[in-house]
């Protein structure tokens, strides 16, 4: 009996050391959202013609978050995940030292993408992790926990980084980071001593790491400057007032279809390749990652506009809007990381199909709700009962899309399996906000140009059109949201079943 209850224990109390790696990293990916203008004053960065640079101490850590994930998820497979999840969390603390000592904003943005390094691969070496651990019937379950603590760390980010500069600094942040980043690397090196790597040959395509690594460099600088950075619309009108980039952005999406053809190329023609194409005809491995690629737009879209709409209709002024879209956006939050955990137990039950399916619905019947109801009369108790149904549907499909691609891929690419789905949901919110600040510069254009003129005297009618108009086109947005989520339905019903048995590589019928 106390084997098999040692056994049963054993596999949570990995799963909890890996949930706290997890943890700190999706707090530090959100916590800089609230410590932003404080690091900008202290670092003298000038308003407004600063904020374009500044807006990289973000981005570039998202930028280095993503690129990171396929390429650690696979020196996962070949040098085990004990190593991979160690150092990840060494880079972290790297990082988190570097930033707080730095000179200027350059060598601050440098410290960021260190820290990112580490942070990004945490997650999709934490499911790899899971997958090794667990066996099928349990792993659902696991993810739904690993999911509500990933939730809840980036929940966690925001209010925790304004708690510091109000009673501490910014810097205290990654002060902190330092030493709790040491303790998970000690315990990670002994919890995870009995993981080893699934290959024996372990050399890594280097080739592919180099295209890979450029495509996604240059996919994600030419969404950001397309409107998918950290710099998201406080306003319309702003939008359409403001400076563009006048760098051009075609070239570099050029580059990454360049970089990613020659990739493919590449990796059908090694022995060891980074990504095994193979991979790709896993139905259940595309099929999820078509429902987080869908589940990403969506989400990053309910992220912005709650701000954006609260901001220039709800509140009086910018302090009463942050606290105001914080508590409405909780409702979103908070309700995703429990169904996550929700998620998990209905997948462990009844397969991936089932939560996923009732997910989706309950993320559409939500943003139909939104289109309908978000005007200028809309109260904060009917937007946050609203977001908590669109975040029930997100928290169901986390836990099912993830177990999918784990159960399909085989032991030796499970991590970098892994890092690819959790990529699709991340490009998936990049090309949301993109998809939204241009949605939003075209129908404000539209819109206006159709409406009779105002005098620029009359600063009230002026106001009030410019409230009319942003919601109209958050409500138009909501709308769009439902039907790319009533898309992912189809990927979602196609899903299969059954899971596959270690080592299958062949998805088949």
């Amino acid at each position: 009996m106390r084997d098999v209850e040692r056994r049963l224990l054993a596999p949570y109390l990995i799963l909890a050391l890996i949930a706290y790696g997890v943890f700190i990293a999706a707090d530090d990916l959100t916590v800089v959202s609230t410590m932003l203008p404080q690091m900008i004053v202290d670092l003298e960065i000038p308003i407004p013609s600063g904020l374009d640079q500044a807006a990289w101490i973000v981005n570039a850590y998202l930028i280095a978050y993503v690129v990171t994930m396929p390429f650690m998820g696979r020196v996962s497979d070949l040098y085990g995940r004990r190593f991979v999840f160690v150092v990840s969390l060494l880079l972290f603390a790297a990082g988190s030292l570097w930033v707080p000592l730095a000179p200027n904003l350059t060598w601050l943005i440098v410290g960021r993408a260190i820290t990112a390094l580490g942070g990004g691969a945490m997650v999709p070496v934490a499911m790899a992790i899971i997958g090794d651990v667990f066996p099928p019937r349990r792993r659902a379950f696991a993810m739904g926990l690993l999911g509500a603590v990933d939730t809840a760390g980036w929940i966690w980010g925001p209010l925790y980084g304004a708690l510091l500069v109000r009673y501490l600094n910014w810097r205290w942040q990654f002060y902190i980071n330092i030493p709790a980043s040491l303790v998970g690397a000690v315990l990670a090196y002994y919890a995870l001593a009995g993981l080893q790597p699934h290959e024996r040959d372990r050399r890594l395509d280097w080739a592919g790491a180099i295209l890979l690594t450029a495509g996604l460099i240059s996919l994600n600088v030419a969404l950001i400057r397309s409107g998918g950075g950290a710099n998201a619309p406080t306003s319309f009108e702003a939008l359409v007032t403001q400076r563009r980039d006048s760098a051009p952005v075609f070239p570099l999406y050029g580059v990454a279809a360049l970089a990613f053809g020659l990739f493919a190329w590449v990796e059908r023609r090694v022995g060891r390749p980074l990504v095994d194409l193979a991979l790709l005809r896993l139905r259940n491995f595309n099929l999820a990652g078509l429902v987080n690629l869908t589940t990403g737009f969506v989400l990053i879209i309910a992220m912005v506009d709650v701000p954006l709409f609260i901001n220039v209709i709800l509140a009086e002024d910018v302090r009463s809007a942050a606290v105001a879209s914080g508590r409405v956006l909780s409702a979103l939050t908070v309700s995703m990381a429990l169904a996550s955990v929700l998620g998990g137990w209905l997948c462990q039950r009844w397969g991936y199909r089932l939560p996923t399916l009732l997910g989706l619905v309950s993320t559409l019947g939500g943003f139909l709700l939104m289109g309908r109801s978000w005007d200028l009369g809309v109260g904060y108790g009917e937007m946050a009962a609203q977001l908590a149904l669109v975040g029930l549907g997100f928290g169901l499909v986390i836990s099912p899309v993830a177990t999918a691609v784990v159960d399909s891929a085989w032991m030796e690419q499970r991590g970098v399996a892994s890092a690819l789905v959790i990529l699709l949901r991340l490009m998936g919110m990049t090309v949301g906000l993109s998809a939204l600040t241009a949605w939003g510069l075209h129908r404000f254009g539209v819109i206006t140009r159709s409406l009779p003129p105002i005098p620029l005297t009359d600063t009230a009618a002026q106001v009030q059109r410019a409230m009319e108009v942003t919601a109209r086109i958050i409500r138009e947005l909501f709308l769009i949201s439902a039907l790319v989520t009533a898309l992912a339905l189809v990927p979602a019903i196609l899903l299969r079943p059954r899971t596959l048995s270690p080592g299958q590589k062949v998805d088949e019928g």
